[in-house]
């Protein structure tokens, strides 16, 4: 805990400085495992985006005709500096956000690192087409470039993981970034400012923290040529109609609410096993959590059983608590609207294990198993993003494949089947950007991750994800 006293005041890093908001005002962080507030951040206005936002653009020149050699050793070297430095980085993420330190340390901070050593290699080696005459007489190449200033804004679930996935490709590419982490839990992102700041030149990485109006400023400065966004599908439709007055390029990873499709050939003792973990992992703050789990009608009855069961026993606790499952939600706002949408279950709904609140301080909430529930219930068609998952019945696989996809999101699903045909049918037949057989939520960084619909556009992760971060110039000769 020796890092503790950096979090009681969060600063901005703007131009390779840290520094308060302009005006002096601030926000509180609020530890979610306590309620208690633990520090401040800054509430940066106008003055301040513009001050990141002109740090971007100077340094863009020199960063974005560095090669991909000198990219990747600095890529390199940030992953090793928070490696290095894993006690500070946990300490910031899980004062923030209340996760379970050994499952911090585990599971996200490993994965965190994977990202950015898998940009710093997929830096040197980007995709394309071949010099070729497609004319006589003249030679046409093409050059993948950068795309310049990148404003990027992330969630509160997975606060560092989330910075990373945004900065690791747009800097790969030659790009610079003014990154807004969350309101409620900015403490990594700017700790990775800082610790960056140490292999980057000054400016190529800033990070402005606070609220939706500081979000708005960056979104509408002139300076920004393109928008990354991991939020909700509100935040994406405003985002997207005020970048579209500047034609800004857009990167949207929005909602989701994952169907997970059970067959009755399935092997139920592992759905059951993996499900009840996965389903519940960050305490269901997940853009692919299993929220919606579809069981055939000849099986329902007893994975039912058996999932409620396992769900009873999981352990919603403070995050240095060896029993701990899962921690707090990550705001009295989340929590409030996760046990809004409980009390308004309809009257076929039944909540078959959990329902409520432990007795303790913090924003925690007990797993919970709805069953009963319809297609056009608020619960199903709304994403929850909570410790909560439905559980419906369906008859056959057509039936399946329609609950499935009649949502407005489209992320990722999952299918649980020993038929590889069938399996491979619907993972054609799925609308969504993501498909499991026979598990689920896994992410590997060679493969894309994003979705369609109201799930948003553009790939986090992969040469995908590199690439959305160019523009390609032709050159004919």
């Amino acid at each position: 805990m020796a890092d503790r006293a950096e979090l009681t005041s969060v600063l901005n890093h703007i131009g390779g400085k840290d520094l308060p908001a302009a005006s002096g005002a601030t926000l509180p962080l609020t530890d979610p495992a306590t309620g208690g507030v633990h520090g401040t951040a800054p509430r940066s206005g106008a003055e301040d985006v513009d001050a990141a936002c002109r740090a971007a653009l100077d340094a863009f020149d020199g960063w974005s005709v560095t090669t991909p050699a000198e990219r990747q050793t600095a890529l390199l070297r940030i992953a090793d500096a928070l490696e290095g430095r894993a006690a500070a980085v946990t300490d910031a993420e899980v004062t923030d956000t209340g996760k379970p330190r050994a499952r911090f340390l585990a599971d996200e901070l490993p994965a965190v690192v994977d990202v950015l050593r898998y940009f710093a290699g997929a830096a040197r080696n980007l995709p394309g087409a071949a010099a070729a005459e497609y004319t006589a007489g003249r030679t046409s190449i093409l050059r993948r470039e950068p795309v310049g200033v990148c404003a990027q804004i992330t969630p509160w679930n997975y606060p560092l993981m989330m910075a990373v996935w945004k900065i690791a490709p747009a800097l790969a590419a030659g790009n610079t970034v003014v990154l807004k982490p969350s309101d409620t839990t900015p403490s990594s992102a700017t700790l990775l400012a800082r610790l960056a700041a140490e292999h980057l030149p000054p400016g190529v990485l800033n990070v402005v923290c606070g609220d939706r109006d500081t979000g708005r400023h960056l979104v509408a400065h002139p300076g920004v040529r393109l928008v990354a966004v991991t939020g909700s599908v509100r935040a994406g439709q405003e985002i997207a109609a005020a970048a579209a007055a500047d034609l800004k390029r857009l990167h949207l990873e929005l909602g989701g609410n994952a169907p997970v499709l059970i067959h009755d050939d399935a092997d139920l003792d592992e759905a059951v096993a993996q499900l009840s973990s996965l389903a519940f992992y960050n305490a269901g703050q997940d853009c692919t959590a299993a929220t919606r789990i579809l069981v055939h009608r000849r099986v329902h009855d007893a994975f039912l059983a058996a999932f409620a069961d396992r769900a009873a026993q999981l352990v919603p606790g403070a995050p240095d608590d060896a029993r701990t499952d899962f921690g707090p939600l990550a705001n009295a706002a989340q929590l409030a609207c996760v046990r809004g949408l409980l009390e308004r279950l309809p009257g076929h709904a039944e909540v078959i294990t959990g329902g409520g609140a432990p007795d303790r301080p913090g924003y925690f909430h007990r797993a919970t198993v709805v069953a009963g529930v319809r297609q056009q219930d608020e619960i199903v068609r709304s994403e929850v993003f909570g410790p909560v998952v439905t559980v419906q019945p369906f008859t056959d696989e057509a039936e399946a494949l329609r609950l499935a996809d009649d949502v407005p999101q489209g992320l990722a699903a999952s299918v649980w089947t020993r038929d590889h045909d069938r399996a491979m049918r619907a993972s054609r037949a799925l609308h969504t950007g993501i498909v499991w057989v026979n598990t689920h939520g896994t992410t590997v960084s060679e493969m894309p991750h994003g979705g369609v619909r109201h799930s948003g556009y553009g790939s986090d992760l992969s040469l995908t994800g590199l690439l959305d971060y160019t523009q390609v110039k032709h050159v004919m000769l």
